[in-house]
């Protein structure tokens, strides 16, 4: 089996680090690590494959021409680094928000999109971490009944803004052992929850709002595809959780919609849906976990052809780390042949 040259710039924050896991966990064929981040983690040292690796400056991962860069850093930092990658013959995959609409680059969730990658594409872009769980989840559903309309509102974790709202949360609940960063929201998250992910836009929406509904039409090929969307953090730690309202052109069997979870007819997704039990998805349950878990699938009695349901899963692994990996195996398997 061929072994890859695979860098990770980012590699000492949240989503980084856990790229890094997440490689180990699918024994993805390293045959050497890259690490890469800002100029004050240079010389530190990251765990992979039973051995230390240092982290390099960017500069310094260029240089060594890796094969693939799996890239979590920020928009700014992939807007100057990314075409440098590439041009050394780079594959990269890219995990922020710059390259996610531009036309000339694909955005891709492997198991519903995987197809449009060709050799060509050399800057792939890992879609926002709400938005992957969302069209996992609804995928089948839109090749059996195809969906019209959207309406989603997100409960997602403090994780989503990194260490700084981890650690802001942290000091409102009195933990001394937080890190006294920058605070990552304008108001209190502890024992609270703010409809404010992102930027407000001058229509009124944040920006994370806009990318689930942007996502989602470029992630399907269906323009047709309505979705409005309402993004709230909330004061947890294991997962982002999405309720989500969705109409469809055909009608639909609740019984049919639950098997296609049971039976396995949705790649990546567990069914967890039987409330005389208490048995739904929740955040707790999800962390740590690399699939997106779907319940409380209900007839909307409301509007015709409509369902209610509620999804959950782990924003760091399957939102960010795990689906940026799978794209890379997909490279790997159907481009770069092992």
């Amino acid at each position: 089996m061929k072994r890859y040259k695979v860098a990770v710039v980012g590699a000492t924050g949240l989503v980084g680090s856990k790229m890094i896991e997440v490689l180990s966990e699918v024994n993805f064929p390293v045959g050497e690590l890259v690490p890469c981040a800002s100029e004050r983690s240079v010389g530190k040292k990251v765990s992979f494959g039973g051995r230390e690796w240092s982290v390099m400056s960017l500069e310094s991962g260029v240089a060594a021409r890796p094969d693939i860069a799996i890239f979590s850093a920020g928009g700014s930092v992939s807007a100057e680094w990314a075409p440098r990658f590439a041009e050394v013959g780079c594959r990269v995959v890219d995990n922020s928000s710059q390259w996610r609409m531009d036309p000339t680059k694909k955005l891709v969730v492997p198991e519903i999109n995987g197809s449009v990658l060709t050799a060509d594409d050399m800057i792939i872009a890992n879609p926002n971490c709400s938005t992957i769980q969302m069209v996992l989840a609804l995928a089948p559903l839109h090749e059996r009944y195809k969906i019209k309309r959207v309406v989603v509102s997100t409960y997602q974790s403090v994780t989503g803004s990194g260490m700084k709202g981890i650690h802001q949360m942290l000091r409102e609940r009195g933990d001394n052992s937080a890190l006294d960063l920058p605070a990552a929201y304008p108001h209190q998250i502890d024992r609270n929850v703010l409809p404010h992910i992102d930027v407000f836009l001058d229509n009124g929406y944040t920006k994370e709002e806009m990318k689930m509904t942007n996502e989602t039409v470029k992630i399907f090929g269906d323009p047709g595809i309505k979705v409005t969307a309402t993004t709230v953090r909330v004061p947890v730690t294991g997962g982002h959780s999405e309720a989500v309202n969705v109409e469809f052109e055909k009608d639909y069997d609740l019984g049919e919609v639950k098997a296609i979870y049971a039976e396995g007819k949705a790649p990546g997704c567990v069914l967890r849906d039987d409330p005389s039990h208490n048995i739904y998805p929740m955040p707790l349950e999800a962390f740590g976990h690399n699939e997106v878990y779907v319940g409380r699938l209900r007839r909307d009695f409301s509007a015709p052809n409509c369902l209610n349901m509620w999804i959950v899963a782990d924003n760091l692994r399957i939102g960010a780390a795990t689906n940026a990996v799978h794209i890379a195996q997909y490279l790997i398997r159907n481009i770069v042949k092992l």
